[in-house]
């Protein structure tokens, strides 16, 4: 027997596929409500951004299922403005992840920012940058929101300790971000090990690289099915009647523009234009209508979970 036979062998015994799935399974894995896949909309940075979304989505008469907002921080949201937030999403049965704050970027450390310290990844510094995000999410909770996005795999560890000594409520959720950087079953194992309830891998994996994925995960996937010019600015839609029937459940991630949260076009800043913010929001959420079009003209076995299934981390104001 060769290395590369025992390699997979190997990874067999250890829970994983020997190799990306060519073969393309169909998953056997769904949603609590026996949908195959969901819609996220990203960068939903204010009250007036969803009100935005809640509008277009009904005019359009298409479900949306998760709201990943205020990527900017929740820290530079008032606690009006957090509450207006949470009671429209509650209103529409939408499920919000937020983006606590502060994180990495905005501590005082400059290595992140270096050609190569870029490339250690965006994690907390010290026990202090670790109770400042914990604090944030805290006061988070209290006004209502029970999901939140997490890239430290240490900050989620922590998180889910906490989670089970009710510290944290036991129905908060935390969805792992594509700037965790993981891309295969073991990196989806082991986030699903340390309590992600989902997890985004990066955006430009093939089928077979996601169909090994979820060959060993059974937590729902996130994937970019648009992603920024900053992120390599690539629109996947034709793929997503594949993408549901080898990754269900998935969530479509709906994330075009310039950049996202680096860089002077980055989208996701608080002195970006609110407005322009709230058209764009319009803008996805077509986009989620086109991708439901081409899912059920070409698998229409895939289903569509409809608004507000009773697993999504609806915010309790």
């Amino acid at each position: 027997m060769g290395d590369l036979d025992r390699a997979a062998k190997a990874m067999e015994k250890a829970g994983l596929a020997g190799g990306d799935a060519y073969d393309l399974p169909t998953s056997k894995k769904r949603f609590p409500d026996g949908a195959w896949y969901r819609m996220e909309i990203s960068g939903v940075e204010r009250p007036n951004v969803l009100e935005a979304v809640i509008d277009e989505m009904r005019k359009r008469n298409i479900a949306l299922h998760r709201m990943i907002s205020v990527v900017m921080g929740a820290t530079l949201l008032d606690k009006q403005e957090l509450k207006d937030f949470a009671q429209m999403a509650a209103d529409a049965k939408l499920e919000v992840i937020l983006v606590p704050g502060p994180r990495r970027a905005w501590d005082i450390g400059r290595q992140l920012a270096s050609p190569e310290g870029a490339l250690s990844g965006i994690r907390f510094r010290g026990s202090d940058q670790l109770k400042y995000v914990t604090a944030d999410i805290m006061r988070c909770i209290d006004i209502g929101f029970r999901g939140f996005l997490v890239v430290d795999e240490g900050l989620l560890r922590t998180l889910n300790k906490m989670r089970e000594n009710g510290d944290i409520p036991k129905d908060v959720t935390f969805k792992v971000s594509i700037y965790a950087g993981h891309a295969s079953a073991a990196g989806g194992q082991l986030l699903e090990e340390l309590g992600a309830g989902s997890f985004n891998p990066l955006g430009d994996l093939t089928l077979p690289q996601f169909a090994s994925i979820r060959q060993a995960v059974d937590i729902p996937i996130d994937i970019h099915i648009i992603l920024s010019e900053s992120y390599g600015g690539f629109m996947r839609f034709y793929e997503a009647p594949e993408m549901v029937r080898v990754a269900a459940p998935c969530y479509f991630k709906i994330e075009p523009g310039p950049a996202l949260a680096v860089g002077p076009q980055a989208l996701y800043k608080p002195w970006v234009d609110r407005q322009m913010l709230a058209n764009w929001a319009r803008e996805k959420v077509k986009y989620a209508c086109i991708i439901h079009e081409l899912i059920q003209e070409n698998f229409p076995e895939g289903i569509l979970s409809k608004q507000g299934p009773e697993d999504l981390a609806i915010p309790k104001p």
